[in-house]
């Protein structure tokens, strides 16, 4: 099963955060949108938490992926401060690579600049 078909399979496991063109910046709005999500799971432990960084491919690869990596850090700053452990929190940083929207096109392009925040839960014995 591939990313995009595990996402829409369980997509209350999954927070996207979005960004504007060339941007890291997470508004207050999606900051508290993303307390929300994680206050959802009490017993965050019980869980990976993966940050997939994404760009959209203006700009240079270098640039996309540092931009991509500004993105990744921002959000895991946030989940910090939300008490995420930061030892349950993995990073996966794409830029520009691996788009799940066409790049295309415009709207494909602003739906390619975010951070998937994905929740996995800890299969126990």
């Amino acid at each position: 099963m591939s990313l995009a078909q595990q996402l829409t399979a369980d997509p209350s496991m999954v927070k996207s955060i979005y960004f504007g063109g060339g941007s890291y910046y997470i508004d207050d709005f999606q900051a508290q949108e993303l307390k929300e999500f994680i206050e959802q799971f009490p017993d965050i432990d019980n869980y990976h938490v993966t940050v997939h960084s994404y760009t959209d491919n203006i700009g240079s690869v270098e640039f996309n992926q540092m931009l991509s990596e500004m993105r990744s850090y921002k959000a895991i700053q946030k989940l910090l401060e939300f008490d995420v452990p930061r030892d349950i929190i993995q990073i996966k940083d794409f830029g520009e690579f691996n788009p799940l929207y066409d790049n295309r096109t415009l709207e494909g392009r602003m739906r390619n600049r975010r951070v998937d925040v994905i929740l996995w839960p800890i299969e126990r014995l």
